[in-house]
Protein backbone atom coordinates (compact mmCIF):
# COMPACT_ATOMS: atom_id res chain seq x y z
CA UNK A 1 0.00 0.00 0.00
CA UNK A 2 1.28 3.46 -0.64
CA UNK A 3 2.10 5.95 1.90
CA UNK A 4 -0.77 8.13 2.48
CA UNK A 5 1.46 11.79 2.27
CA UNK A 6 1.65 10.77 -1.51
CA UNK A 7 -1.67 9.48 -2.44
CA UNK A 8 -4.01 11.56 -4.63
CA UNK A 9 -7.64 11.92 -4.97
CA UNK A 10 -8.80 9.52 -7.87
CA UNK A 11 -12.23 8.55 -9.08
CA UNK A 12 -13.18 5.04 -11.00
CA UNK A 13 -16.53 4.60 -11.85
CA UNK A 14 -17.58 1.21 -12.48
CA UNK A 15 -19.66 0.02 -15.26
CA UNK A 16 -18.98 -3.62 -15.41
CA UNK A 17 -17.50 -3.60 -18.56
CA UNK A 18 -14.11 -1.43 -18.83
CA UNK A 19 -12.09 -2.14 -16.08
CA UNK A 20 -8.52 -2.50 -16.06
CA UNK A 21 -5.42 -3.94 -14.48
CA UNK A 22 -4.15 -0.85 -14.40
CA UNK A 23 -7.15 0.81 -12.34
CA UNK A 24 -7.54 -2.27 -10.39
CA UNK A 25 -4.30 -1.69 -9.09
CA UNK A 26 -4.55 2.11 -8.37
CA UNK A 27 -7.50 1.59 -6.53
CA UNK A 28 -7.06 -1.20 -4.16
CA UNK A 29 -3.81 0.67 -3.37
CA UNK A 30 -4.75 4.04 -3.08
CA UNK A 31 -6.93 4.58 -0.19
CA UNK A 32 -7.95 7.77 -1.52
CA UNK A 33 -9.89 6.41 -4.40
CA UNK A 34 -13.00 7.13 -4.68
CA UNK A 35 -15.40 4.41 -6.62
CA UNK A 36 -18.57 4.32 -7.79
CA UNK A 37 -21.36 3.46 -10.28
CA UNK A 38 -21.85 4.42 -13.20
CA UNK A 39 -25.98 5.24 -13.93
CA UNK A 40 -26.20 2.86 -16.82
CA UNK A 41 -24.94 -0.24 -14.09
CA UNK A 42 -27.38 1.21 -11.65
CA UNK A 43 -30.31 0.91 -13.61
CA UNK A 44 -29.07 -2.54 -14.98
CA UNK A 45 -28.56 -3.55 -10.83
CA UNK A 46 -32.22 -2.14 -10.42
CA UNK A 47 -33.78 -4.17 -13.29
CA UNK A 48 -32.64 -7.48 -11.76
CA UNK A 49 -33.38 -6.98 -8.21
CA UNK A 50 -37.11 -5.88 -8.75
CA UNK A 51 -37.74 -9.64 -10.00
CA UNK A 52 -35.88 -10.73 -7.04
CA UNK A 53 -38.37 -8.98 -4.77
CA UNK A 54 -41.10 -10.69 -6.98
CA UNK A 55 -40.10 -14.19 -5.91
CA UNK A 56 -39.18 -13.10 -2.56
CA UNK A 57 -42.52 -11.98 -1.51
CA UNK A 58 -44.68 -14.53 -3.86
CA UNK A 59 -42.48 -17.59 -2.78
CA UNK A 60 -42.27 -18.56 -6.34
CA UNK A 61 -40.84 -19.54 -8.95
CA UNK A 62 -38.50 -22.04 -7.34
CA UNK A 63 -35.19 -20.18 -7.81
CA UNK A 64 -32.00 -21.90 -6.82
CA UNK A 65 -30.03 -19.85 -4.17
CA UNK A 66 -33.09 -17.38 -3.53
CA UNK A 67 -35.54 -19.91 -2.28
CA UNK A 68 -34.03 -22.92 -1.66
CA UNK A 69 -30.62 -24.50 -0.29
CA UNK A 70 -26.98 -24.57 -1.66
CA UNK A 71 -24.89 -26.85 -3.60
CA UNK A 72 -26.05 -30.32 -2.71
CA UNK A 73 -29.17 -28.79 -0.98
CA UNK A 74 -30.57 -27.08 -3.85
CA UNK A 75 -33.63 -29.48 -3.98
CA UNK A 76 -34.28 -28.37 -0.48
CA UNK A 77 -37.24 -25.68 -0.52
CA UNK A 78 -37.33 -22.53 1.97
CA UNK A 79 -40.19 -20.90 3.06
CA UNK A 80 -40.77 -17.37 2.03
CA UNK A 81 -40.34 -16.12 5.74
CA UNK A 82 -36.73 -17.86 6.09
CA UNK A 83 -35.49 -16.67 3.16
CA UNK A 84 -33.28 -13.62 5.28
CA UNK A 85 -32.45 -16.36 7.72
CA UNK A 86 -30.87 -18.55 4.89
CA UNK A 87 -29.10 -15.84 3.69
CA UNK A 88 -27.39 -15.09 6.85
CA UNK A 89 -27.03 -18.61 7.52
CA UNK A 90 -24.88 -18.80 4.52
CA UNK A 91 -22.55 -16.40 5.14
CA UNK A 92 -21.72 -17.73 8.69
CA UNK A 93 -21.43 -21.17 7.97
CA UNK A 94 -19.46 -20.62 4.88
CA UNK A 95 -17.01 -18.11 6.90
CA UNK A 96 -14.67 -21.14 6.85
CA UNK A 97 -10.87 -19.85 5.79
CA UNK A 98 -7.50 -20.98 7.60
CA UNK A 99 -3.80 -19.31 7.53
CA UNK A 100 -2.70 -16.07 6.97
CA UNK A 101 -4.51 -12.38 6.37
CA UNK A 102 -4.44 -11.95 2.34
CA UNK A 103 -2.92 -8.51 2.06
CA UNK A 104 -4.96 -5.46 2.47
CA UNK A 105 -4.34 -4.26 -1.20
CA UNK A 106 -5.71 -7.71 -2.63
CA UNK A 107 -8.93 -7.66 -0.37
CA UNK A 108 -9.81 -4.54 -1.65
CA UNK A 109 -9.09 -5.68 -5.44
CA UNK A 110 -11.61 -8.15 -4.93
CA UNK A 111 -14.08 -5.86 -3.68
CA UNK A 112 -13.98 -3.93 -6.29
CA UNK A 113 -14.07 -6.42 -8.85
CA UNK A 114 -17.04 -7.92 -6.67
CA UNK A 115 -18.61 -4.49 -7.22
CA UNK A 116 -17.82 -4.58 -10.66
CA UNK A 117 -20.07 -7.79 -11.58
CA UNK A 118 -22.63 -6.21 -9.55
CA UNK A 119 -22.42 -3.20 -11.94
CA UNK A 120 -23.18 -5.79 -14.96
CA UNK A 121 -26.77 -5.94 -13.49
CA UNK A 122 -26.76 -10.05 -13.35
CA UNK A 123 -26.70 -10.51 -9.72
CA UNK A 124 -29.75 -9.69 -8.36
CA UNK A 125 -28.35 -7.52 -4.79
CA UNK A 126 -30.34 -4.18 -3.80
CA UNK A 127 -28.41 -0.90 -4.95
CA UNK A 128 -27.77 -0.08 -1.34
CA UNK A 129 -26.11 -3.23 -0.60
CA UNK A 130 -23.37 -2.58 -3.38
CA UNK A 131 -23.04 1.04 -2.09
CA UNK A 132 -22.29 -0.41 0.86
CA UNK A 133 -19.64 -2.49 0.04
CA UNK A 134 -18.12 0.95 -2.04
CA UNK A 135 -18.45 2.80 1.12
CA UNK A 136 -16.06 0.65 2.68
CA UNK A 137 -13.51 1.39 0.68
CA UNK A 138 -13.73 4.94 0.32
CA UNK A 139 -14.09 4.84 4.36
CA UNK A 140 -10.76 2.36 5.05
CA UNK A 141 -12.73 -0.55 6.31
CA UNK A 142 -10.79 -4.02 4.81
CA UNK A 143 -12.30 -6.87 5.73
CA UNK A 144 -9.90 -9.76 7.12
CA UNK A 145 -9.73 -12.72 4.99
CA UNK A 146 -8.10 -15.77 5.87
CA UNK A 147 -5.74 -16.97 2.67
CA UNK A 148 -6.40 -20.40 2.05
CA UNK A 149 -10.11 -22.14 1.73
CA UNK A 150 -11.36 -21.64 -1.58
CA UNK A 151 -10.90 -24.35 -4.29
CA UNK A 152 -11.88 -21.86 -7.28
CA UNK A 153 -15.32 -22.98 -8.19
CA UNK A 154 -18.85 -22.40 -7.00
CA UNK A 155 -16.70 -18.90 -6.30
CA UNK A 156 -14.16 -18.46 -4.07
CA UNK A 157 -16.66 -18.91 -1.46
CA UNK A 158 -15.17 -18.87 1.96
CA UNK A 159 -13.11 -16.08 1.20
CA UNK A 160 -15.79 -14.30 0.23
CA UNK A 161 -17.78 -15.43 3.27
CA UNK A 162 -15.51 -13.51 5.64
CA UNK A 163 -15.87 -10.46 3.20
CA UNK A 164 -19.85 -10.10 3.75
CA UNK A 165 -19.71 -11.11 7.40
CA UNK A 166 -18.24 -7.84 7.98
CA UNK A 167 -20.52 -6.02 5.81
CA UNK A 168 -23.85 -8.14 7.27
CA UNK A 169 -25.57 -8.53 10.20
CA UNK A 170 -28.28 -11.04 11.81
CA UNK A 171 -31.44 -10.37 11.74
CA UNK A 172 -32.68 -10.51 15.35
CA UNK A 173 -29.46 -10.46 17.15
CA UNK A 174 -25.96 -9.08 16.26
CA UNK A 175 -22.84 -10.78 18.06
CA UNK A 176 -19.68 -9.58 18.07
CA UNK A 177 -17.75 -12.79 17.32
CA UNK A 178 -20.50 -13.12 14.35
CA UNK A 179 -18.96 -10.59 12.58
CA UNK A 180 -15.51 -11.28 11.69
CA UNK A 181 -12.79 -9.20 11.67
CA UNK A 182 -11.97 -6.05 9.87
CA UNK A 183 -9.03 -3.95 9.52
CA UNK A 184 -9.57 0.40 10.30
CA UNK A 185 -7.80 2.96 8.42
CA UNK A 186 -6.87 5.05 11.27
CA UNK A 187 -6.36 8.92 9.60
CA UNK A 188 -4.57 10.21 12.39
CA UNK A 189 -2.41 8.00 13.30
CA UNK A 190 -1.78 6.41 9.45
CA UNK A 191 -2.07 3.20 10.12
CA UNK A 192 -4.37 0.17 9.85
CA UNK A 193 -6.01 -1.09 13.16
CA UNK A 194 -7.48 -4.61 13.08
CA UNK A 195 -10.65 -4.97 15.31
CA UNK A 196 -13.94 -6.99 15.27
CA UNK A 197 -15.75 -6.19 11.67
CA UNK A 198 -18.80 -4.71 13.88
CA UNK A 199 -16.06 -2.03 15.36
CA UNK A 200 -14.34 -1.72 12.43
CA UNK A 201 -17.74 -0.50 10.76
CA UNK A 202 -18.82 1.87 13.66
CA UNK A 203 -15.41 2.91 13.18
CA UNK A 204 -16.20 3.87 10.14
CA UNK A 205 -20.06 5.16 10.51
CA UNK A 206 -21.11 2.66 8.15
CA UNK A 207 -24.26 0.72 9.12
CA UNK A 208 -24.13 -3.34 8.47
CA UNK A 209 -27.11 -4.87 6.50
CA UNK A 210 -29.64 -7.41 6.64
CA UNK A 211 -29.34 -9.56 3.80
CA UNK A 212 -32.56 -9.90 1.66
CA UNK A 213 -33.02 -12.48 -0.58
CA UNK A 214 -30.40 -13.64 -2.95
CA UNK A 215 -28.23 -11.14 -1.73
CA UNK A 216 -25.50 -13.42 0.40
CA UNK A 217 -25.10 -15.60 -2.28
CA UNK A 218 -24.20 -12.49 -4.72
CA UNK A 219 -21.78 -11.35 -2.47
CA UNK A 220 -19.94 -15.02 -1.96
CA UNK A 221 -20.30 -16.90 -5.41
CA UNK A 222 -17.70 -15.54 -7.73
CA UNK A 223 -13.99 -15.72 -8.28
CA UNK A 224 -12.62 -12.32 -7.40
CA UNK A 225 -10.36 -13.60 -4.67
CA UNK A 226 -8.67 -15.61 -7.29
CA UNK A 227 -8.70 -12.92 -9.82
CA UNK A 228 -7.73 -10.00 -7.22
CA UNK A 229 -4.49 -12.13 -5.99
CA UNK A 230 -3.57 -12.37 -10.07
CA UNK A 231 -4.22 -9.07 -11.08
CA UNK A 232 -2.40 -7.17 -8.58
CA UNK A 233 0.95 -10.12 -9.50
CA UNK A 234 0.27 -9.33 -12.90
CA UNK A 235 0.46 -5.12 -12.16
CA UNK A 236 3.52 -6.05 -10.47
CA UNK A 237 5.24 -8.30 -12.91
CA UNK A 238 4.66 -5.88 -16.00
CA UNK A 239 6.85 -3.54 -13.74
CA UNK A 240 8.83 -6.58 -13.09
CA UNK A 241 9.80 -7.40 -16.47
CA UNK A 242 11.29 -3.88 -16.83
CA UNK A 243 13.18 -4.21 -13.71
CA UNK A 244 14.71 -7.79 -15.35
CA UNK A 245 15.95 -5.85 -18.63
CA UNK A 246 17.55 -3.05 -16.32
CA UNK A 247 19.39 -5.74 -14.30
CA UNK A 248 20.54 -7.83 -17.37
CA UNK A 249 21.78 -4.17 -19.16
CA UNK A 250 23.81 -3.67 -15.84
CA UNK A 251 25.47 -6.80 -15.46
CA UNK A 252 25.88 -7.33 -19.48
CA UNK A 253 28.24 -3.98 -18.93
CA UNK A 254 29.63 -5.39 -15.71
CA UNK A 255 30.85 -8.50 -17.37
CA UNK A 256 32.02 -6.28 -20.87
CA UNK A 257 29.65 -8.23 -22.76
CA UNK A 258 29.08 -7.78 -26.82
CA UNK A 259 26.09 -5.26 -27.99
CA UNK A 260 25.87 -7.11 -31.62
CA UNK A 261 23.57 -9.78 -29.81
CA UNK A 262 21.13 -7.33 -29.37
CA UNK A 263 20.72 -5.87 -32.96
CA UNK A 264 17.50 -5.18 -34.47
CA UNK A 265 18.36 -6.91 -37.44
CA UNK A 266 18.53 -10.16 -35.65
CA UNK A 267 15.05 -10.03 -33.63
CA UNK A 268 13.27 -8.70 -36.04
CA UNK A 269 14.11 -11.74 -37.90
CA UNK A 270 11.99 -14.02 -35.33
CA UNK A 271 9.27 -11.27 -34.42
CA UNK A 272 8.61 -12.31 -31.57
CA UNK A 273 7.12 -8.98 -30.07
CA UNK A 274 8.25 -9.76 -26.50
CA UNK A 275 11.96 -10.42 -27.94
CA UNK A 276 11.79 -7.35 -30.15
CA UNK A 277 10.86 -5.18 -27.30
CA UNK A 278 13.36 -6.48 -24.33
CA UNK A 279 16.18 -6.11 -27.23
CA UNK A 280 15.18 -2.70 -27.68
CA UNK A 281 14.80 -1.96 -23.91
CA UNK A 282 18.69 -3.32 -24.32
CA UNK A 283 19.86 -1.04 -26.82
CA UNK A 284 18.27 2.11 -24.93
CA UNK A 285 20.09 1.06 -21.56
CA UNK A 286 23.36 0.23 -23.02
CA UNK A 287 23.45 3.40 -25.38
CA UNK A 288 27.32 5.50 -24.62
CA UNK A 289 28.62 2.37 -22.73
CA UNK A 290 32.07 2.14 -22.87
CA UNK A 291 32.80 -1.10 -21.14
CA UNK A 292 31.21 -3.01 -24.09
CA UNK A 293 32.84 -5.50 -27.01
CA UNK A 294 36.30 -4.71 -25.55
CA UNK A 295 37.45 -8.04 -26.07
CA UNK A 296 38.31 -8.85 -29.73
CA UNK A 297 38.61 -12.39 -29.11
CA UNK A 298 35.33 -12.74 -27.62
CA UNK A 299 32.76 -13.71 -30.62
CA UNK A 300 29.92 -15.18 -27.79
CA UNK A 301 28.23 -14.20 -24.46
CA UNK A 302 26.90 -17.28 -22.35
CA UNK A 303 23.50 -17.92 -22.97
CA UNK A 304 22.00 -15.92 -19.65
CA UNK A 305 23.42 -12.45 -21.50
CA UNK A 306 23.18 -13.24 -25.00
CA UNK A 307 19.64 -15.16 -25.04
CA UNK A 308 18.20 -12.71 -22.37
CA UNK A 309 15.71 -11.58 -25.04
CA UNK A 310 14.66 -14.58 -26.40
CA UNK A 311 13.61 -15.93 -22.63
CA UNK A 312 12.16 -12.81 -22.14
CA UNK A 313 9.82 -13.44 -26.30
CA UNK A 314 8.17 -16.05 -23.83
CA UNK A 315 7.65 -14.52 -20.93
CA UNK A 316 6.20 -11.03 -22.15
CA UNK A 317 4.45 -12.48 -25.13
CA UNK A 318 2.59 -15.13 -22.31
CA UNK A 319 2.09 -12.24 -19.99
CA UNK A 320 0.24 -10.32 -22.71
CA UNK A 321 -2.02 -13.57 -22.55
CA UNK A 322 -2.62 -13.51 -19.11
CA UNK A 323 -3.27 -10.37 -19.24
CA UNK A 324 -6.32 -10.67 -21.86
CA UNK A 325 -7.61 -13.64 -19.51
CA UNK A 326 -7.58 -11.20 -16.44
CA UNK A 327 -9.75 -8.66 -18.27
CA UNK A 328 -12.36 -10.84 -19.79
CA UNK A 329 -12.65 -12.32 -16.25
CA UNK A 330 -12.54 -8.62 -14.27
CA UNK A 331 -15.43 -7.56 -16.32
CA UNK A 332 -17.58 -10.74 -16.03
CA UNK A 333 -20.31 -12.28 -14.71
CA UNK A 334 -19.57 -14.83 -12.42
CA UNK A 335 -21.99 -15.24 -10.16
CA UNK A 336 -24.42 -18.60 -9.57
CA UNK A 337 -27.69 -18.25 -10.40
CA UNK A 338 -27.32 -15.10 -12.87
CA UNK A 339 -30.63 -12.76 -13.51
CA UNK A 340 -31.38 -12.11 -16.50
CA UNK A 341 -34.36 -9.62 -16.79
CA UNK A 342 -35.24 -10.01 -20.14
CA UNK A 343 -35.18 -14.16 -20.45
CA UNK A 344 -38.46 -15.12 -21.82
CA UNK A 345 -39.30 -17.32 -19.04
CA UNK A 346 -41.01 -17.23 -15.73
CA UNK A 347 -37.73 -18.12 -13.78
CA UNK A 348 -35.54 -15.97 -14.98
CA UNK A 349 -32.54 -17.17 -12.87
CA UNK A 350 -30.13 -19.74 -15.01
CA UNK A 351 -28.07 -22.06 -12.95
CA UNK A 352 -24.72 -22.49 -14.70
CA UNK A 353 -20.50 -22.67 -13.77
CA UNK A 354 -19.44 -19.05 -15.00
CA UNK A 355 -18.09 -18.92 -11.16
CA UNK A 356 -15.18 -21.80 -11.90
CA UNK A 357 -12.24 -20.54 -12.13
CA UNK A 358 -10.41 -22.57 -14.45
CA UNK A 359 -9.41 -19.59 -16.69
CA UNK A 360 -7.77 -18.09 -13.59
CA UNK A 361 -6.04 -20.93 -12.53
CA UNK A 362 -4.53 -21.59 -15.71
CA UNK A 363 -3.32 -17.81 -16.08
CA UNK A 364 -2.24 -18.03 -12.91
CA UNK A 365 0.17 -20.74 -12.97
CA UNK A 366 1.12 -20.01 -16.65
CA UNK A 367 2.34 -16.44 -14.35
CA UNK A 368 4.27 -18.82 -12.40
CA UNK A 369 6.03 -20.37 -14.97
CA UNK A 370 7.38 -17.60 -16.56
CA UNK A 371 7.95 -16.05 -13.38
CA UNK A 372 10.39 -18.54 -12.61
CA UNK A 373 12.08 -18.22 -15.74
CA UNK A 374 13.08 -14.41 -14.71
CA UNK A 375 15.04 -15.70 -11.74
CA UNK A 376 16.49 -18.59 -13.53
CA UNK A 377 18.17 -16.46 -15.22
CA UNK A 378 19.08 -13.92 -13.41
CA UNK A 379 20.87 -16.12 -11.06
CA UNK A 380 22.81 -17.47 -13.82
CA UNK A 381 24.34 -14.18 -14.53
CA UNK A 382 24.88 -13.46 -10.64
CA UNK A 383 26.70 -16.52 -10.58
CA UNK A 384 28.72 -15.52 -13.76
CA UNK A 385 29.61 -12.46 -12.09
CA UNK A 386 30.40 -14.46 -8.93
CA UNK A 387 32.73 -16.63 -10.37
CA UNK A 388 36.70 -15.52 -10.94
CA UNK A 389 36.58 -17.86 -14.15
CA UNK A 390 33.77 -16.58 -15.44
CA UNK A 391 33.80 -12.87 -14.71
CA UNK A 392 36.21 -11.29 -16.93
CA UNK A 393 39.01 -10.22 -14.72
CA UNK A 394 36.64 -9.32 -11.64
CA UNK A 395 37.98 -10.81 -8.42
CA UNK A 396 36.15 -13.88 -6.70
CA UNK A 397 32.46 -13.07 -5.27
CA UNK A 398 33.39 -8.93 -6.18
CA UNK A 399 35.37 -8.41 -3.03
CA UNK A 400 38.74 -6.50 -2.90
CA UNK A 401 40.47 -9.03 -0.83
CA UNK A 402 38.93 -12.48 -1.41
CA UNK A 403 39.66 -14.73 0.80
CA UNK A 404 39.91 -12.88 4.06
CA UNK A 405 36.40 -11.15 3.49
CA UNK A 406 33.49 -13.16 1.22
CA UNK A 407 31.80 -10.06 -0.19
CA UNK A 408 28.73 -11.30 -2.02
CA UNK A 409 29.69 -14.97 -1.86
CA UNK A 410 26.63 -16.14 0.00
CA UNK A 411 24.27 -13.51 -1.86
CA UNK A 412 24.25 -15.72 -4.87
CA UNK A 413 23.78 -18.79 -2.31
CA UNK A 414 20.49 -17.28 -1.32
CA UNK A 415 19.39 -16.58 -5.32
CA UNK A 416 20.01 -20.32 -5.49
CA UNK A 417 17.78 -21.12 -2.63
CA UNK A 418 15.32 -18.85 -3.79
CA UNK A 419 15.15 -20.16 -7.79
CA UNK A 420 15.14 -23.46 -6.24
CA UNK A 421 12.06 -22.74 -3.76
CA UNK A 422 10.27 -21.27 -7.14
CA UNK A 423 10.59 -24.75 -8.76
CA UNK A 424 8.98 -26.16 -6.03
CA UNK A 425 6.18 -23.92 -5.74
CA UNK A 426 5.91 -23.75 -9.88
CA UNK A 427 3.65 -27.38 -9.54
CA UNK A 428 0.52 -26.68 -11.04
CA UNK A 429 -2.20 -26.33 -9.03
CA UNK A 430 -4.83 -25.93 -11.86
CA UNK A 431 -4.36 -29.77 -12.61
CA UNK A 432 -5.42 -30.53 -9.47
CA UNK A 433 -9.28 -31.02 -8.14
CA UNK A 434 -10.74 -32.83 -5.46
CA UNK A 435 -15.19 -33.23 -5.13
CA UNK A 436 -16.80 -31.46 -2.30
CA UNK A 437 -20.44 -30.70 -0.89
CA UNK A 438 -21.83 -34.53 -1.27
CA UNK A 439 -20.14 -34.56 -4.49
CA UNK A 440 -22.63 -32.17 -6.19
CA UNK A 441 -19.28 -29.71 -7.10
CA UNK A 442 -17.36 -32.46 -8.61
CA UNK A 443 -14.55 -30.73 -10.42
CA UNK A 444 -12.87 -27.54 -9.07
CA UNK A 445 -9.79 -25.25 -10.41
CA UNK A 446 -7.78 -24.41 -7.26
CA UNK A 447 -7.37 -20.88 -8.75
CA UNK A 448 -7.01 -19.21 -5.64
CA UNK A 449 -4.05 -21.94 -5.01
CA UNK A 450 -2.37 -21.21 -8.31
CA UNK A 451 -2.79 -16.89 -7.37
CA UNK A 452 -1.05 -17.58 -4.07
CA UNK A 453 1.86 -19.19 -5.41
CA UNK A 454 2.31 -17.00 -8.51
CA UNK A 455 2.62 -14.38 -5.81
CA UNK A 456 5.30 -16.35 -4.00
CA UNK A 457 6.87 -16.47 -7.13
CA UNK A 458 6.79 -12.82 -7.59
CA UNK A 459 8.38 -11.92 -4.25
CA UNK A 460 10.70 -14.42 -4.43
CA UNK A 461 11.88 -13.51 -7.75
CA UNK A 462 11.99 -9.33 -6.70
CA UNK A 463 14.61 -10.81 -4.23
CA UNK A 464 16.82 -12.87 -6.83
CA UNK A 465 16.87 -9.42 -9.09
CA UNK A 466 17.73 -7.31 -5.58
CA UNK A 467 20.89 -9.34 -5.57
CA UNK A 468 21.49 -9.14 -9.05
CA UNK A 469 21.32 -5.84 -9.09
CA UNK A 470 24.00 -5.72 -6.08
CA UNK A 471 26.41 -7.74 -8.03
CA UNK A 472 25.91 -5.44 -10.98
CA UNK A 473 26.46 -2.07 -9.25
CA UNK A 474 29.53 -4.09 -7.75
CA UNK A 475 30.72 -4.64 -11.02
CA UNK A 476 30.32 -1.49 -12.98
CA UNK A 477 32.24 -0.15 -9.80
CA UNK A 478 35.23 -2.35 -9.76
CA UNK A 479 35.12 -1.61 -13.97
CA UNK A 480 35.01 2.03 -13.65
CA UNK A 481 37.62 2.17 -10.69
CA UNK A 482 39.97 0.04 -13.40
CA UNK A 483 39.42 2.76 -15.69
CA UNK A 484 40.14 5.42 -13.70
CA UNK A 485 43.89 4.39 -13.17
CA UNK A 486 44.18 4.54 -16.96
CA UNK A 487 41.72 7.71 -17.71
CA UNK A 488 40.12 10.16 -16.00
CA UNK A 489 36.17 10.09 -17.03
CA UNK A 490 33.12 10.41 -15.31
CA UNK A 491 30.95 6.95 -14.41
CA UNK A 492 28.19 8.94 -16.72
CA UNK A 493 29.82 8.85 -19.07
CA UNK A 494 31.67 5.10 -18.95
CA UNK A 495 28.66 3.68 -18.18
CA UNK A 496 25.32 3.01 -20.81
CA UNK A 497 22.86 6.06 -20.08
CA UNK A 498 19.46 3.28 -18.57
CA UNK A 499 23.00 1.92 -16.58
CA UNK A 500 24.31 4.84 -15.14
CA UNK A 501 20.85 5.81 -14.25
CA UNK A 502 20.03 2.94 -12.11
CA UNK A 503 23.23 2.80 -10.88
CA UNK A 504 23.02 6.00 -9.26
CA UNK A 505 19.82 5.54 -7.49
CA UNK A 506 21.59 2.55 -6.06
CA UNK A 507 24.64 4.20 -4.87
CA UNK A 508 22.47 6.78 -3.37
CA UNK A 509 21.30 4.32 -0.73
CA UNK A 510 24.20 1.22 -0.75
CA UNK A 511 27.95 2.30 -0.58
CA UNK A 512 30.17 0.23 -2.25
CA UNK A 513 31.14 -3.11 -0.82
CA UNK A 514 34.63 -2.26 0.28
CA UNK A 515 34.73 -4.89 3.33
CA UNK A 516 32.76 -7.69 4.70
CA UNK A 517 29.29 -6.58 5.83
CA UNK A 518 25.99 -8.22 6.83
CA UNK A 519 24.55 -8.35 3.51
CA UNK A 520 20.88 -9.23 4.36
CA UNK A 521 20.53 -5.43 4.77
CA UNK A 522 21.76 -4.53 1.48
CA UNK A 523 19.37 -7.17 0.01
CA UNK A 524 16.55 -5.32 1.74
CA UNK A 525 17.44 -2.54 1.05
CA UNK A 526 17.73 -3.29 -3.21
CA UNK A 527 14.41 -5.09 -2.89
CA UNK A 528 12.54 -1.84 -1.30
CA UNK A 529 14.24 0.03 -3.87
CA UNK A 530 13.00 -2.01 -6.70
CA UNK A 531 9.29 -1.78 -5.37
CA UNK A 532 9.26 2.10 -5.10
CA UNK A 533 7.91 3.33 -8.40
CA UNK A 534 10.69 6.07 -8.19
CA UNK A 535 13.28 3.74 -9.49
CA UNK A 536 12.00 2.65 -12.71
CA UNK A 537 10.77 6.44 -13.25
CA UNK A 538 14.64 7.25 -12.82
CA UNK A 539 15.52 4.79 -15.51
CA UNK A 540 12.64 5.81 -17.96
CA UNK A 541 13.66 9.68 -17.17
CA UNK A 542 17.22 8.79 -18.41
CA UNK A 543 16.25 6.54 -21.44
CA UNK A 544 12.38 7.20 -22.69
CA UNK A 545 9.89 4.29 -21.57
CA UNK A 546 10.47 1.37 -21.29
CA UNK A 547 8.49 -1.49 -23.79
Amino acid sequence: MSSDKQLKRTELLLDGETLTIEQLSAAARNLKSKVSFSQSARERMQLSRDWVDTVQQKGEPIVYGINTGFGSKATVSINKERLRELQRNLIVSHSAGAGDPLPIDVVRAAMILRANTFAKGFSGIRLKVADRLLEMLEKGVTPWIPAQGSLGASGDLAPLSHMALVLSRGIDTDPTDFSGKAYHYNNKSKEWQLTSGKSAMAAAGIPRTILEAKEGLALNNGTQISTALLALAISDAKRLIKLADIAMAMTLEGLEGISAAFLPEIHNLRAHPGQIDSAANIRNLIAGSQLLDRRPMKVQDAYSLRCHPQVMAGIRDTLAHIENVLVREMNSTNDNPIIIPEFDAVNKAISGGNFHAQPVAFAADFLSIVLCEIGNISERRIFRMSDKNLNGGLPSFLISDPGLESGLMIAQYTAASLVSENKALVHPASVDSIPSCENQEDHVSMAPIAARKARSILENVEKILAIEFLYAAQALDFRYNMAQQIDDISPADFFGKGSYAAYSAIRQQIPFLDKDRPVYKDMARMRAILVDEEFLAGVENAVGKLR
